[in-house]
């Protein structure tokens, strides 16, 4: 299952989940569509559903109309439907009229929310955000051919980029980092297939700290799930070296990368010192 990459990603979905939340505190006004109309109305457990002309299309604890559009000269009403809270952000749904015919719907981010929709005159594409290490599907929908996979995306660095272009400074959050492709290759070297789980477990994290001798370092957690698998992570610029750790089944011996007796006695401290707080 993928998870949310938090200081980017699910710091979005959150924002977005809470705004949509707090926008539904007011009634939607009825919304006049392709002839009929659409409504949103609540139940007394606090359900709402969404109706064409009084037919249901969608019911949950969220369901936020955000906007029509025109794709391929059909007009879309685009709706966010979700549990709701801050656990995963909502799908997305289109609604359209065929010429001649009834109301069609397609929905994507069923499992935990959609990425964000990119609108063109003919199609609209969601492409996903990416963890480091990570691969996703694009996928486009037109009122045609409904959703379709058109490609896979990977994450990448910035071509071209070394430890030189190291800049302390931009690096609010230290997995920030990753966007230099020296230290990307260090850590994919470092972690192997274990690079998607150890940078979910640094999403929801503090800012990059510095030490006085010049060691950069943050810990962090899996979103929505802290205390169970924490990360941690430093780098040497002046060394040029990486060193990881999250917590196992045993959360006095984390799994480290590199082996931890070759760790500086200065990070193996930073290091226990934020995974036992």
């Amino acid at each position: 299952m993928k998870r949310i990459f938090a200081h980017i990603l699910a710091a979005a979905c959150v924002a977005a989940v809470g705004s949509a939340a707090h926008a539904q505190d007011q009634p939607q006004a009825p919304i006049p569509f392709e002839g009929g109309t659409l409504t949103i109305t609540e139940n007394e457990d606090g359900e709402k559903a969404l109706a064409f002309n009084g037919k249901e299309l969608a019911s949950n604890y969220l369901v936020l109309y955000d906007k029509t559009v025109e794709i391929a000269g059909t007009k879309v009403a685009l709706v966010a439907v979700g549990d709701g809270g801050n656990a995963c952000g909502p799908a997305e749904m289109m609604i359209w009229k065929p010429q001649g015919g009834e109301i069609k719907t397609d929905t994507v981010g069923e499992d935990c929310g959609a990425p964000p929709a990119a609108i063109t005159e003919s199609s609209i594409y969601f492409v996903p955000y990416l963890l480091p290490g990570d691969t996703n599907t694009v996928q486009m929908w037109t009122p045609g051919a409904g959703v379709e996979v058109v490609g896979t995306i990977a994450y990448a660095p910035q071509p071209g980029t070394g430890w030189k272009d190291l800049d302390p400074a931009k690096l609010e959050y230290l997995v920030d980092s990753m966007k230099n492709a020296a230290v990307y290759a260090a850590a994919q070297k470092l972690l192997g297939d274990n690079m998607v789980d150890v940078m979910t477990a640094l999403g929801t994290g503090g800012e990059t700290q510095k030490t006085p001798s010049g060691i950069l370092w943050a810990s962090g957690c899996i979103p929505h799930a802290c205390g169970g698998g924490d990360g941690f992570m430093a780098i040497d610029p002046r060394a040029k070296k990486l060193y990881f750790a999250q917590q196992g089944d045993d959360p006095k011996k984390p799994n480290t990368w590199p082996d931890l007796k070759t760790w500086p006695a200065e990070v193996k401290s930073l290091m226990v010192q934020a995974l036992e707080q």
